[in-house]
């Protein structure tokens, strides 16, 4: 497995992580059991980059990863992330950066992983309410008590980023990115790499759109989702799926899935970016990790920009009141 350093700080991780937040919840259908082989499968494969976040499933997906580490939690990175507050029926009770919270939620999530430190713990979205600082100040709290060893953030905007990096270093921001999400290339990544903080793409497969499994929005399951996701819907739907017929036409002359494409091509975005595909089946975790075996030229990069240049996607990535939380 190749690997690939996020930060300036020590922290050095497979080249692709998975993505366990489908497993537990949003996406149709939960399997338990497979979702555990298919991490088990992912660490045998040599991932060792687990990400996971107290809100998925109410906290069922960080017991899920916390069981399926327990004999090989000395290597395996565990990321969570706290922030986004729900009640125990599931209900989205907003966001929450105070200190006395960041400490609270930690304790919480160390329990339910069963472990004694998070390798790697993210800020999930920037409560606007409260100075960065001040929630970075009892994150990184926690690394002096031995509860945390690296420090991540998750949507934040350039300015936020750069205070929460003079109050802690910084190793890695999370957000999404992909050949149908590229906004990030316009401030994001150059803040971060005048920074020296790794990038963490989320949904590089678009969730799941990028790999050409879905021909119209029935393909999606009544309970997935995707189905309100403006991107899946109606003449953006059809719109995007242009985009990927593009996709497969590459893949095609490469001689690999378009999953295995759109991956390639977030990895030839630099070695400080570590995609974290999400999937809760084997089949699609060992196709996700052959992506790192497609090596694109100069004139396959090309290609692809022409004819997915940034903006390409019709849609926003999520609905207006999602919208309004993210790069704060």
């Amino acid at each position: 497995m190749k690997m690939r350093k996020l930060g300036s700080q020590g922290l050095e991780v497979s080249a692709l992580g998975l993505g366990c937040m489908g497993m537990s919840e949003f996406y149709a259908g939960r399997d338990d059991v497979e979702s555990a082989a298919t991490i088990n499968r992912a660490l045998d494969l040599g991932v060792t980059m687990l990400d996971t976040a107290d809100m998925y499933g109410v906290g069922r997906n960080e017991e899920l990863v916390g069981k399926a580490v327990l004999e090989r939690q000395e290597w395996v990175t565990v990321a969570t992330k706290f922030g986004n507050v729900r009640g125990k029926n599931g209900s989205f009770q907003g966001v929450n950066g105070h200190p006395e919270y960041v400490r609270s939620a930690c304790e919480a999530s160390l329990k339910r992983l069963g472990i004694e430190v998070i390798d790697l713990y993210y800020q999930h979205r920037v409560d606007p309410s409260v100075p960065i600082e001040d929630t970075v100040g009892a994150m990184a709290e926690l690394v002096q008590a031995g509860k945390v060893k690296y420090l991540g953030l998750s949507e934040a905007g350039p300015a936020t980023i750069r205070r929460a990096h003079a109050v802690h270093p910084i190793s890695a921001l999370q957000t999404e990115y992909s050949l149908w999400s590229r906004d990030p290339e316009d401030e994001i990544l150059p803040t971060l790499r005048e920074l020296g903080i790794g990038f963490v793409p989320y949904s590089p497969l678009g969730r799941g759109f990028l790999t050409g499994q879905f021909k119209t929005p029935q393909d999606l399951a009544a309970d997935d989702y995707r189905r309100n996701a403006p991107r899946f819907q109606g003449e953006a739907f059809a719109k995007n799926l242009e985009l990927v017929s593009q996709i497969e036409a590459i893949a095609q002359a490469k001689s690999c899935t378009p999953a295995q494409l759109s991956l390639a091509w977030v990895l030839a975005q630099g070695e400080d970016i570590v995609p974290i595909p999400g999937t809760k089946r084997r089949t699609y975790l060992e196709e996700n990790i052959g992506a790192l075996d497609v090596m694109l030229s100069k004139a396959d990069l090309d290609r692809i920009d022409a004819v997915l240049p940034a903006g390409a996607a019709t849609g926003t990535r999520y609905a207006a009141p999602q919208m309004a939380a993210l790069d704060l």
